[in-house]
């Protein structure tokens, strides 16, 4: 006969944790290793086993519920009945009751009750480890004009993020404001230095990698390439692409490229070799305060400088303002019109 492995995440929407899923990894390792034959009852979002509301209970010798809490509610009620002509195991559960007054299983190995308590069973839950993933991309680029193909990157980004097994996590650069609760440099800089690899359209995304030794996707979001692949050539970083040549199955490449300890010292190589360069910088730019450097290099031809940027683009929130101002203004007139 075979067992049915039970849990909340048998029910939609019972906010079903990884810890959960764990812990019913577990109970079918112990059922493998004694060669015992079960099924798991899943439902949405999860795939792969049998709706317990469907299935014939005569089918099953024993019915495990495993991890969470177990109340006295209509849903645990509902399955208690459906399933009570088989053995009922509770497995790493949480009685809020005294067992004297609520405990509906003929073996009960709780988490916690008010008489025990037991480690969680998924502390010995074997998971493969997945690379965590910097994504720090930039926002649209209007000084580009029609050269900004950051919405085209975007979405070669996000085929990426669907076709590899990761945790992406998003990094913004900016602190005025932060769209991912990062306060200041510091916390910026700490967060990319723990990435296994990091996927970026920012300049600073690209430099602050490298800086730490974290391989970076460069990915130049303008045609034709500008700030970003200039500064990747500059570091002497090449896992870069640019918005006219990208190709998904290249960006899977060099994804798993990034993950190798090739690329690993090759971002440290590039790090020292910078080092050096801006050291310099360093030099040429306290010689600059010098008194006696009187030279200049000024240059200002305003005739043939593009003044499109002195008028940009108005953004979003931007329009629905100045809509919200003549509305109320119109409005305004029409009162005293009346009057």
């Amino acid at each position: 006969m075979k067992i049915l492995i039970a849990g909340w995440f048998s029910f939609e929407d019972c906010n079903v944790t990884a810890g959960d899923v764990m812990a019913k990894d577990v109970a079918c390792e112990w059922l493998e290793r004694r060669n015992y034959e079960y099924d798991v009852a899943l439902a949405t979002p999860f795939v792969g086993g049998v709706n317990w509301r469907q299935v014939n209970p005569s089918n099953y010798s024993c019915v495990v519920f495993v991890c969470g809490p177990f109340p006295y509610i209509n849903i645990s009620i509902e399955f208690l009945q459906y399933f009570n002509s088989c053995r009922l195991i509770g497995l790493d559960l949480s009685m809020f009751e005294s067992l004297n007054v609520w405990n509906p299983f003929d073996v009960l190995l709780e988490r916690d009750s008010p008489t025990c308590s037991r480690p969680d069973i998924s502390i010995i839950s074997s998971q493969k480890k997945v690379p965590l993933v910097g994504i720090i991309l930039v926002e649209p680029q209007h000084e580009y004009k029609n050269k900004d193909k950051n919405q085209i990157v975007n979405a070669a980004v996000d085929r990426l993020i669907g076709s590899r097994e990761m945790v992406a996590i998003p990094i913004d650069t900016k602190l005025d404001p932060n769209t991912t609760n990062l306060r200041n440099a510091a916390e910026v800089e700490s967060l990319i230095a723990r990435m296994d690899l990091v996927v970026t359209t920012r300049l600073h995304g690209t430099v602050l990698s490298i800086k730490n030794g974290v391989p970076p996707i460069v990915i130049d979001g303008i045609s034709g390439g500008a700030k970003v692949s200039r500064q990747a050539k500059t570091l002497g970083w090449d896992v870069l692409f640019e918005a006219d040549n990208l190709c998904d199955e290249k960006l899977q490449i060099a994804f798993d490229y990034c993950l190798t300890e090739e690329a690993k010292l090759k971002a440290t190589f590039c790090r020292n070799k910078a080092i050096k360069i801006v050291e310099q910088v360093g030099k040429e730019f306290i010689n600059a305060l010098e008194v006696s450097n009187l030279s200049s290099a000024r240059v200002w031809q305003h005739e043939v400088i593009d003044k499109s940027l002195l008028n940009p683009p108005k953004t979003l929130p931007q329009l629905v303002l100045d809509t919200a101002r003549t509305i109320k203004k119109t409005a305004i007139n029409s009162i005293q019109n009346y009057r």
